[in-house]
């Protein structure tokens, strides 16, 4: 793993800080390969501290990488024990991630007068971009998701319940090494497929509905992402149009992904087509968003969206179609920007009927 807490010093010099707090779990496993610790201080310069309680202490003395490790007691104040280390290193302006108000407001008070300063992207900056070792992760994620998509495929069934066709794909991924689900499975049939993220229930799968199904599996803490639509027979004239516009809206907005075009040139690309074919009202989400450490990241593709894509970013490509109280179809990959075009990570057959 590449030293990352060099990159954010790097990054550091540029400011007008001091130093950075990390508090988000994921961003402390991002810098010190280690999930489970309470705060990451990082100077400038010198040597990053992780601070654990006693539950993870030896783990992460083990595990973690790039940082000393310091155990927090049971009873202790954390706060004033990373002010402690804040005065005795001579910072005077410490940015963060992310704290709760209240968390925030008591960092502050023991900090006294050193600055706290909110400062998330440039956290973003540096994990929106995926080196080699996190693309393989996710390439592994993507893989695990595809055998989900499979599974489903063959195991669905008129009378199949929602919630039991979930239990057979999340089995199916960690069977074969998933580490968990990077996000609750959803399983949406008839006319709730018509909702975004209709989630699970136990309602029974019938025959000639669309079935949203929407899945991710974890490798080595990272997600991959995948949507497919499924009918059960054959399928009638206007889902099978529903579907032939979303893939085309798709395969079109992925031509597009390639370093240096717009967050916002994809999305429009699979809208424009939607929007043709007289379905622009019943696509309400934006194209997709970034996919690493967390399922939903940095860069995001909607209509609003400053971002430009790098290669290295990671970002899904989901068009949709929701008719509220008939069903709905979204389809969706896993893509990886690369200097010239991009690759899909997630390769399950698009099969409406099966």
């Amino acid at each position: 793993m590449a030293n990352r807490v060099q990159l954010l010093q790097k990054a550091l010099e540029k400011s007008k800080m001091e130093g950075y707090l990390v508090s988000n779990e994921n961003a402390i496993l991002y810098f010190a390969g280690f999930f489970g610790g309470y705060r990451l201080l990082i100077p400038a310069s010198g040597e990053a501290v992780l601070y654990v309680y006693s539950v993870n202490y030896e783990a992460a003395k083990e595990i973690a990488k790039n940082c000393t490790v310091e155990l927090l007691k049971r009873g202790e104040d954390a706060d004033k024990r990373l002010a402690g280390m804040a005065r005795k290193l001579k910072l005077r302006s410490i940015g963060f991630d992310s704290l709760e108000f209240s968390a925030h407001n008591k960092l502050q008070k023991a900090l006294k007068r050193i600055g706290l300063r909110s400062a998330s992207q440039m956290v973003w900056d540096l994990r929106r971009v995926k080196d080699a070792s996190e693309i393989t992760c996710i390439r592994r994620a993507a893989e695990l998701t595809d055998v989900a998509a499979k599974t489903a495929a063959e195991a669905l069934k008129p009378g199949i319940r929602e919630h039991e066709l979930a239990a057979e794909v999340e089995y199916a991924m960690r069977a074969r090494g998933s580490e968990g689900t990077a996000f609750d499975t959803i399983v949406a049939s008839g006319p709730r497929s018509a909702f975004c993220h209709g989630g699970c229930t136990s309602r029974k799968i019938q025959r000639g509905e669309l079935i949203q199904f929407d899945v991710g599996a974890r490798y080595c803490h990272y997600a991959a992402d995948l949507t497919r639509t499924f009918v059960i027979g054959k399928p009638t004239p206007k889902q099978r149009r529903m579907y032939e516009i979303v893939q085309q809206a798709q395969e079109m907005a992925f031509q597009e992904i390639r370093n240096g075009v717009k967050a916002r040139q994809v999305d429009a690309a699979a809208r424009k087509l939607i929007e043709k074919n007289g379905f622009g009202e019943n696509f309400p989400h934006g194209l997709g968003h970034g996919v690493g450490l967390d399922v939903h990241e940095q860069p995001t593709l909607n209509t609003v969206s400053k971002d430009i894509l790098a290669t290295g970013n990671v970002v899904t490509d989901e068009p949709g179609i929701y008719v509220i109280g008939y069903g709905g179809i979204r389809i969706e990959d896993t893509v990886v920007v690369k200097k010239e075009g991009a690759e899909r990570l997630t390769k399950a057959p698009y099969n409406l009927e099966v």
